[in-house]
């Protein structure tokens, strides 16, 4: 039997299945967000059960997070994104005292205690110039894909200085920037420096080592570097850091069915 995690974020669905017994992911899976999200969420669960050679009668309890959790439909219940990325990241990583998760809509610094579960949180959901929606921005303004960033930050000589707070603003900044000939690469490790400054901005008094990084955003190449810097802190990246708040979610399920 598994369990089902549904992680419905702003600019993707994750789904994992969990063994409910091993704790065993059996596959994991996801797809751009749309319109249609729960559209989306049921083609890429029939989808994995397929390919796991199994079905929906073998599912014993799904959970559902993420900006758009409330939409899905074959969802039992719902839990806050906090919570499973929480638990997502404990079980990867049992030792981290602090999480740092950046998305693609909002970014979090979680402060765990020593079982996993959440003492404090500071969320930016206001402002996208602290979000993987900063980094979608510069790479389209740059006419370059999100996978070349990690690179061209490597290649920077000098970072620029982002200094807007809004991410309308800072875009104008890009434009003013290229036009006075500052080059691409140091414009992209200027956005990374400037989104890890918004995230120590967070983090106020300090944070706690060791210190896990998670969310979409982890997979682009030299954030994990900009945050140490700004944090003044190293840090890992999670194994697989796009599924762990779908992982959570699949643990929470798991852990319901297991304690009936």
């Amino acid at each position: 039997m598994i369990s089902v995690g549904v992680d419905a974020g702003s600019r993707a669905i994750k789904i994992v299945l969990l063994d409910t017994q091993s704790r065993e992911v059996v596959a994991s899976g996801v797809v751009a967000q749309g319109v249609h999200s729960n559209d989306l969420a049921n083609d890429l669960l029939r989808d994995l059960l397929e390919r796991s050679g199994l079905g929906v009668g073998d599912i014993t309890r799904t959970v559902a997070t993420g900006y758009a959790r409330n939409m899905i439909d074959f969802a039992d219940t719902t839990v806050t994104e906090i919570t499973c990325h929480a638990r997502g990241v404990h079980n990867v990583a049992p030792e981290a005292a602090t999480i740092v998760e950046i998305g693609g809509q909002d970014s979090k610094l979680l402060r765990l205690g020593s079982n996993g579960s959440v003492r404090d949180f500071s969320m930016n959901d206001r402002c996208a110039a602290g979000t993987g929606r900063f980094l979608e921005v510069v790479a389209d303004r740059l006419s370059v894909p999100l996978d070349q960033l990690g690179p061209m930050a490597a290649r920077s000589q000098n970072p620029a200085s982002i200094s807007s707070t809004c991410i309308v603003f800072a875009e104008t900044e890009i434009i003013g920037l290229l036009a006075t000939g500052i080059s691409a690469d140091d414009i992209v490790a200027g956005v990374q420096n400037s989104i890890a400054i918004r995230i120590a901005a967070m983090a106020g008094r300090g944070v706690a080592a060791p210190v896990v990084f998670t969310g979409g955003v982890a997979i682009v190449p030299g954030m994990d570097r900009a945050l140490e810097s700004a944090l003044g802190q190293s840090i890992s990246i999670a194994p697989n850091p796009q599924m762990t708040g779908a992982l959570g979610a699949a643990i929470i399920a798991a852990d319901k069915n297991y304690n009936k």
